[in-house]
């Protein structure tokens, strides 16, 4: 692991790229036992053991900071070698191929096929807290299945269509129901993702994230 401030303390870079407040994940990351830095540095990005990508706002104005601030190439860099990353609410969406919000088109990064549209659900945004129906085999909720989550968003990805093959590993897929079932998190080799705020989450979002960074040595096998 990365030699951080804490010593045995896995480092996580928070990729800094203009998302809006995201000092809140610094601190439940540290809470959940990394050295958890907010950092635009190239070199931090690329080596830390750990990268999470937060996203505030639209679609597109995510999607346009990350390709502004080359954020998308120091990801796409990390996921070719293995290296585990964590995406966030619109940091999990923007991993899809598209989002269409407010019938705005945006190209996303394209890591997983499909479409993040509108939840078809009787009042939005859906804001507040809620379960989630977690995949068989998660790492990312370990102890913490029947806990509930706090989401704030009026989007998701509501198909999976990555079709894996074997040798590889069949992704690890938890849903979560508001109005129509839509993906609550993402478990895909080196890249996880939540749509939900682990960080706005209390003491069960703190315990998903120090399971992901327990996983983060083990992440590429």
């Amino acid at each position: 692991m990365t030699e951080s401030r804490g010593g045995s303390r896995p480092l996580v870079a928070v990729l800094d790229y203009g998302s809006g407040n995201v000092h809140s994940a610094v601190k439940a990351l540290d809470a959940a036992g990394a050295d958890a830095r907010l950092t635009s540095d190239r070199g931090l990005v690329l080596e830390a053991d750990g990268l999470v990508v937060p996203g505030v706002g639209a679609y597109r104005a995510v999607a346009e900071a990350l390709r502004a601030s080359h954020g998308d190439e120091l990801i796409d860099r990390r996921l070719a070698g293995g290296r585990p990353v964590l995406g966030i609410c619109v940091g999990m969406q923007v991993f899809f191929e598209r989002g269409v919000e407010r019938g705005v088109d945006t190209e996303g990064l394209g890591a997983w096929p499909g479409v993040v549209t509108e939840l078809e659900a009787p009042v939005l945004p859906h804001m507040g807290w809620n379960t989630v129906d977690a995949g068989e085999g998660s790492r990312l909720f370990r102890g913490i299945q029947d806990e509930r989550f706090y989401f704030v968003h009026s989007f998701g990805a509501q198909k999976w269509l990555l079709d894996v093959q074997p040798p590889f590993p069949q992704p690890v897929l938890t849903w979560c129901t508001y109005g129509e079932p839509f993906l609550a998190a993402v478990e895909n080799g080196p890249l996880s993702a939540t749509q939900f705020h682990p960080e706005k989450s209390g003491d069960a979002g703190i315990r998903l994230l120090a399971n992901w960074i327990d996983g983060l040595g083990t992440a590429n096998l």
